[in-house]
Formats: structure tokens, sequence, C-alpha cells
């Protein structure tokens, strides 16, 4: 291929065409004088250039500040970036992810930013038919740098890059072993993890091939471990409570008037242990010609635990109309003499936190793999073009349990038949009932991914400012996923939610082109237009604009204006009915937990959703300051017609104030009765955000040091979802956008030595539901990296060095905060060695 075998020396990264983030300098040497320079893909271009400084911004985080920042995930790198918001699930998430670690550009949701390996899309991974990529399928091991276009990009890669792009780019074309071992604990002693990876490459004639093997395993963080977790209070305790009421230990009742502490058994960081295998694959066929693959397979096992499973049952009472005489309660006399009656529905509630059984054990084994091959070539034709075709293949399959759960039905039945048993408050006297009452819950599930694309690009002509460079490409993808719950709970006959299986496929067909026209040697506008065509909802067209202007070798400012498009996804609709268990208020007080059941319905008839993105913005380099480079971007983005459950709270609240229609649409009765209450999936929401990001970067030489200071800064001017206002909030369902993210850090480095500090500022918010200022939180971390000689480094250091605890947030979804938004586990410890040779 012409031009094929300088990369690492041909691109200029001078000035990133975005805002570098804080430790995240990509060191690539200048072209010699007078050597050819090759042209590259740039993240969010089809077209070859020779210069990474385009109209869009981006970011790139290396391998070299993953590491020295101490990060085991990719997740991690991600979600401590400035322009992250939201709440996207990770290691720290315990309740409801099911060990999947995600990514939120902007706080638009992890299903709106896509995720590409090796510029080519990854599949949805997690549980089954999942809406957004689980992380964790890829090894920090294998990551050469990250790139983060953060413009909308649907006009050149499709759906789900309305927020952005993140591409991750694997390493390849190395040459020799490298042997990585890392490790880290907490400063209680707890939460260890480990990862060791092996890297080999070699060279020969016209090939390259590189293997890679990553193993990390993460320990357990219990939330009874830390002191500043606030104990729980659930009513739902052990021994039970019968309309409100527990025995007296007289025969008679009384008010239940202790709640339960359920963070004795929940986990703060979830384990997780996985094996990945890679390997990247180079061939020159001819001097024009060269085939290159790529595959990727990972396995995950991973355990998240909470307390011990809440039976909410309501209880038939004898007489009353509709009961079963064989199967239903009998009230006492001391029960009704303490005004435990049946409602008007001839029932009588009954809780018991099922400690018996033990805690909720959930544990999953995912298997995802991905394979991608690609041939490409020169066509001297014109001014010569470039052309690839590329098939890329993506699996993911997973079986996941929970352990100790509880069959509603059957506990009923045997509250029935044996009544003084369960209502002595005693544990002791229901130990024979509970193997008969608890089961083990077995679910699977799985995604699959085809894409077959091809793409040609080159010079076409030029003028005045230079050539006029293009890319035509077209693609199909096909997408599937399904998932199957435990039989008992697409029965509804579990104490957990209820759920309905999902399956369902899509494919797509889309083409596209690009156009770059530099008009002047200053001015330079680019073009983009793209078609989808659906098999489920149509065809839909997205385009963009782009522009940069040079006025002068300092200063270069530049735009984007874009449409773009989200396909609604298998799970959106083809998911069955499912139930969920969100931390809500109930403004009428009938609930007696934070924690209410929602019915979640999904939609076949769903459109995609539509948005513009616009950003404008500066680079500007100095040339009287040596090292120096400034950038700032506007940026704003306008879903409509957004795929996404509307506000509960907000329904709960219009509807206690006598809105009529939000009662209808969340099933609330006027009086408000819960029980069938229902969060509907439509495109009738939207959103709409605006805010800015500033980037200062200086390098220097000072006292026989390197240094160089990067300040990263992302302002949140709004963030507004379905009439409701959430900038500057955090709440357990919703929020975690902060109007101030900053992130600094300071870099020496001499012959043999490197010092890092950095400091990660999130600014106060307020609660969404009470108002409470929730106040900033700055995180500050440290590391230190000997080159003990050629082939062996060492590195050390310290995150969070401070302790700061996470700030309390009253609605928080766990232990008293947001885990997704704040560090939870405390001071962390970690350390390396990196041998090569």
């Amino acid at each position: 291929m012409k031009n094929q075998t300088l990369l690492a020396k041909a691109v200029r990264f001078g000035l990133i065409a975005g805002a570098v983030s804080p430790a995240a300098m990509v060191n690539v040497a200048m072209a010699e004088e007078g050597a050819d320079v090759e042209r590259i893909q740039v993240t969010g271009s089809r077209i070859q250039r020779q210069d990474m400084e385009t109209a869009s911004p981006v970011s790139v985080i290396d391998s070299a500040s993953i590491k020295a920042e101490g990060y085991t995930s990719v997740d991690q790198v991600l979600q401590s970036q400035p322009s992250m918001a939201g709440m996207a699930v990770g290691s720290t998430t315990n309740n409801g992810a099911d060990g999947v670690a995600q990514v939120d550009l902007r706080g638009m949701g992890a299903n709106r930013t896509l995720v590409l390996l090796n510029g080519r899309r990854m599949v949805n991974s997690g549980s089954g038919a999942d809406s957004a990529v689980d992380l964790n399928a890829i090894p920090v091991a294998m990551i050469q740098r990250i790139e983060v276009l953060k413009d909308g990009a649907s006009a050149v890669y499709g759906s789900d890059a309305i927020a952005g792009v993140v591409n991750i780019i694997t390493k390849k074309d190395f040459e020799g072993f490298q042997l990585d071992v890392n490790g880290g604990i907490t400063g209680e002693s707890d939460g260890e993890n480990i990862e060791i990876s092996a890297l080999y490459g070699k060279s020969f004639d016209d090939t390259n091939y590189t293997l890679g093997f990553s193993y990390t395993d993460r320990g357990t963080v219990k939330q009874s471990d830390r002191d500043w977790i606030p104990p729980g209070s659930s009513s739902f305790i052990p021994g039970g409570s019968l309309g409100g009421m527990v025995p007296d230990g007289n025969g008679g009742w009384k008010p239940r008037e202790t709640g339960y502490d359920y963070t004795d058994d929940s986990y703060l960081q979830t384990p997780s242990t996985k094996y990945s295998l890679f390997t990247n694959l180079t061939h020159q066929i001819d001097d024009d010609t060269e085939f290159s693959a790529d595959f990727l397979y990972t396995r995950r096992e991973s355990e998240q635990q909470m307390a011990s499973q809440p039976a909410n049952l309501m209880l038939d009472v004898c007489g009353e109309q509709g009961a079963d005489p064989e199967k239903c309660l009998t009230l006492t006399d001391e029960m009704i003499a303490a005004g435990i009656e049946a409602d008007d529905t001839g029932r009588v509630n009954y809780r018991r936190r099922m400690v018996e059984a033990g805690p909720r054990i959930y544990s999953q084994e995912t298997d995802t793999m991905r394979l991608s091959a690609a041939l490409a070539g020169y066509a001297d034709i014109n001014q010569g073009m470039d052309w690839e075709v590329s098939y890329t293949y993506g699996r993911n399959r997973a079986d996941t349990w929970v352990d100790n759960s509880i069959n509603a039905v059957k506990m009923a039945d045997s509250i029935y038949a044996n009544p003084d048993d369960w209502f002595s408050g005693n544990p002791d006297d229901i130990a024979g009932y509970v193997g008969d009452v608890s089961y083990k819950e077995t679910t699977d599930g799985g995604n699959d991914q085809h894409t077959l694309a091809g793409v040609i690009s080159g010079e076409l002509f030029d003028v005045s400012g230079g050539a006029v460079a293009f890319a035509l490409g077209a693609e199909y993808r096909y997408e599937s996923g399904f998932y199957n719950p435990d039989p008992v709970i697409i029965a509804g006959e579990g104490t957990a939610a209820q759920q309905d299986p999902t399956d369902g496929n899509y494919d797509v067909i889309s083409i596209y082109q690009e156009v770059s026209v530099p008009f002047s040697e200053t001015v330079t506008a680019e073009f983009a237009l793209r078609y989808d065509e659906y098999n489920t909802f149509g065809g839909a067209t997205t385009w963009k604009v782009g522009l940069t202007w040079e006025p002068t070798d300092d200063l270069m400012l530049r735009s984007v204006i874009a449409t773009g498009f989200r396909a609604p996804n298998v799970s959106e609709l083809y998911g069955g009915n499912s139930g969920s268990y969100d931390y809500l208020d109930d403004p009428w007080g009938n609930e007696l937990d934070p924690q209410i059941l929602v019915n979640y319905t999904s939609d076949e008839n769903l459109k995609a959703e539509e948005s513009d993105s616009f950003t404008v913005g500066l680079v500007y380099s100095p040339s009287y300051v040596d090292g120096l480079s400034f950038t700032l971007d506007y940026w704003r983005f306008k879903i409509d017609d957004a795929i996404a459950r509307l506000d509960v709270q907000a329904g709960l609240n219009a509807c206690y104030e006598g809105d009529t229609t939000a009662c209808e649409t969340f099933s609330i009765t006027p009086d408000g009765n819960l029980e069938n209450l229902t969060n509907p999936l439509t495109n009738v929401g939207y959103q709409d955000t605006d805010g800015l990001d500033f980037n200062a970067n200086y390098g220097f030489e000072a006292l026989g040091w390197d240094w160089k200071i990067n300040n990263d800064l992302t302002y949140l001017l709004k963030f507004e979802q379905d009439g409701v206002d959430y900038t500057g909030t955090i709440g357990g369902m919703f929020g975690g956008y902060a109007e101030v993210k900053n992130n600094f850090s300071v870099t020496a480095s001499s012959d043999n030595f490197s010092v890092l500090y950095s400091a990660r500022y999130l600014g106060e918010m307020d609660e969404i539901n009470s108002g409470d200022k929730v106040d900033s939180i700055t995180y500050h971390n440290v590391s230190a990296t000997y080159f003990v000689n050629d082939q062996v480094s060492t590195t050390f250091g310290v995150r969070n060095l401070t302790d700061e605890d996470p700030r309390e947030v009253s609605s928080g979804n766990d232990a008293g905060t947001v885990p997704e938004v704040y560090e939870t586990i405390g001071r962390t410890f970690f350390a390396g060695v990196n041998v090569r040779f």
C-alpha cells in the first residue's frame, strides 16, 4: 500500500483538534524533512488525510497516561474525563447492572455514545439484548490510545453517535515481548485488584503479528466496611410484618418500630475476574495491497451481592370475596384487635426480609468475541485512490444467576398452611420451609452483530488551496439480541419484579460520502452526507458541515454543524414488560420504602431519535511561547423524538398536584395507589444540553526536567430533558450534572524518572428531590515511574490521596450516595512493573 509504513513517524499531533485530556499528550515524532507523509484516518472522518487538525474536537488518551493514573478498566479512564456526565454504570454499581461498565458522553445516555474498536463498531454486550457496549470486554492492556470525538458523528458512523464517539485503538506492529504486572489495594486493606498481561509481537518478511493475553481480578469492598455509609432502614424486616404490625412477644401485635439495615450484606465494589485474548495481524500482499485482521475474546466472571430478598406479599383473607377457602389467611382476634384488616381488594400486606435464605448473590459469566478482517489497497487512479473492504463479527453470550431468590406463590402457600410459624417472629420457626420457597434464578441472553463495509477515498482534483479529497462508502449491518428471564420471573411468581423475554433483530443498509474542500490555504470546509435504510422504521438522512480557518500560524478557528439520529435498539423495540424498583418519593406517603416497583414497557413502533449538534471553537498556540496551547469550544446538542422513559418522579408530583394526564400516563389512581405504576418507552422525550470545553497545555524545560502542565475544564450551561432542568443536580435515578468539572495535572520527567500529580474536581450540585446542597469535591492523585533501564520500569502511586468520602445524597441510589458519580472505596494504593525485551 502506498506510503503505509511510516505511520508512527508521519503524523504531527502538535495541535490535536480538540481538548486534550489532563494526562493525554500523545508524543509522535515529526516526519523527517523531505519524507513522504502518510495519509491516515482520523476519528470522525473516513477521508485519508495527512493532518490531525480537523473541524471536530477530539481528545486523545494514551497508554502511558492510563498507566500513570492507575486505571485498571476502560470505564474508569473514560468516566474520569470532564466531558462525561450522568450516571454510567461501572465497578461500584451493585444493583441492576449485571457487572456491566459503560461510558456516558455529555450525560446523554450510554446508548448515545458510539464505541468503536480500531475504527469499527464494537458489539453491544452484557446480559443480553443490550443497548450499549460493555467496556469490560476491552482490556486496558491492549490499548494504545483512546480517541474521544466530542461532536455528533451520525453522518460518518450512523446510529448511536449522537453525543459523540469513543474510538479505542489497540496495540499493533509490536516487536518483542512485554510483561506487565499491576496491582492495587485500598487504604482499608480490601478491594484488592491485580492485572497480569503479556504482549508478544514479531515481524518477518511482509507480515507482523501481535498477540496478547490479559488477566484481571478485582476484589470486594462491602458497604459495612465503610463508616461513612448511613445504616439502611427498610420496612422489610426479619420476622416479618403483617399490615404494618409485628408480634409483640406476648401473643399480640404492635406497630413496627424498627427498620432493617441492608448495608451489612451489600457490596460497594463488586468483584470481577476477566480473561482476555487479543491479536492483530498485518500482511503486505504486494506494494499496493494489505490484509489486516484483529481478534478479541473476553470472558468475565462477576458478582454482586445485596441483602436478603424482601418478600412483599398480598395475602387473601378468608371470608372475603374471591378468596380460596383452601388458600387464605384467617385473621385471629389478636390481629383484628391490633387493627389488621383486609383492604378493599380483600387482602392484607405481609412483608418479610428473608434472611433465613441468605443474601441475594447475583453472578454472571459472559463471553464476548469480536473478529474483524479487512483487505485494503491503493489504486493508481486519477491522483490516487485508497480502498478498503472489511467484515466484522461480534458475539456476546451471558449466563446469569441469582441465588436465594424467593418464589412468592410457594411462600404464600406455605404461610396459608403454617401461619403460626410464619407469624411467630422467630426465624427458627420457618427454617424447615426455606428450602421449599427459595430457588436459584437462572437467565441467559446474548447479542450478535455482522457488519460488511467498503470505502474508497482519495483526491479528486486541485484547487487554489490544495487538493479536494473525498470518501465514498457503503455498509450493511445486522443486529440481534435475546434475553430469557427465569420461568418463575416470567410467570410473575417471584418476589422480584416480573419480566418478559426479549428477542428480536434488525438490519440496515447505509451509503455515505464525505468531501474536504480547501477553499484557500487557510480555509477548509468538510461536508458529509449519509443515508441509512432500516427494515424496522425506514430511512434516515444525516449531514455534517465543518469549517476550519487559520488566520495566522498560531490560531485555528473551527466549527461543525450536524444532524444525527439513533435507531431504536432490540431491547427498546422488542423488550417485554419488566419491573424495576426505582428510588422514588411517594408524595401521598402510602409507600413505606423509597424503592417503588415500576412497570417498564417497550414499543415495536418506536421511531428513530433525531438530533442537531453545533460546536464552535478555537485552537491557539502562540509562537512566542514554545510548548503552550489552548483550546476553547462551545457545544450544543438537541435531541427530538428522544426514545426515553419519562421522569416518574415528575409524574408522581404532577399527579399529586391534580394533573389527571400525568395520572393516566403513569397509571396512578387519584388517591395515590401505585400498584400499577408504569413508565412507558416513548418518542415524546427531548434533551437539550450545551456547555463549554476549555483546555490549556504547557510543556517546557526547567531545573533539568521536562514539565507538562495540563488543565481540562467542562462548564455545563444547561441540561434539560422533557421540561425538567437538571443542570447542577444529582439524584438516585437521574442526575450527576455538575456545572463545573475540571481535571488538572502536572508531570515532571527526567531521563529515568517521571512524577505525576493530578486533581479531579466535581462542582457542587443540588439534590434533585429535596434541593439540598451537595458540596463540591476534589480527588488528588500522585504517581511516579522509574525506568530502571531500557527493559524495566516500575510505577507506584496513590489515588484519592486525601481519602475523600463521597458526598451524601439523600435520594442516592446506593450507600447514601451515587456511586457512579463519586469515588466510594476511598484511598487506593497501586504499583506495577513493566518488563520488555
